[in-house]
């Protein structure tokens, strides 16, 4: 492992906990304190933040070496761009469309998660790129 890809994981890592806390610590979290049945409060939440931890290294290893197999020999923002294109299709469509099918959340809500999550996946790629110039 060198030292770039470990540069990466910890970058990505706090690039991802930081949208996370954003999106749905901050934006959507009147949302989701509205719909307890649904949600965990935040203060539960707490009791679960070394897995929230785990979850967020695990994707910023996988985004990491994904991004690495396939980067190329072209512009750095372009190709950034090209895998958060591919992050929204494989990662927020699919998972907050079955989350919607799962959960007994609004449609607002799931409109909402959707939007913001495909912003952040676009971002997530050319932050990717840029460290792995």
């Amino acid at each position: 492992m060198s030292k770039q890809f470990i540069i990466s994981v910890v970058a990505l890592f706090i690039w991802t906990m930081a949208m996370g806390f954003l999106i749905h610590g901050w934006i959507l979290a009147e949302d989701y304190a509205a719909l307890p049945n649904v949600y965990r409060s935040m203060e539960e939440s707490q009791g679960y933040f070394g897995y929230m931890l785990a979850g967020h290294l695990s994707l910023a290893v996988g985004l990491t070496w994904v991004y690495r197999m396939g980067k190329q020999d072209k512009p750095w923002l372009a190709q950034g761009f090209r895998f958060g294109i591919a992050l929204v299709f494989l990662l927020t469509i699919s998972y907050f469309l079955i989350y919607y099918a799962v959960l007994n959340i609004p449609a607002g809500l799931a409109h909402q998660q959707l939007i913001y999550e495909t912003v952040a996946a676009i971002l997530t790629g050319i932050v990717a790129a840029f460290v792995n110039k």
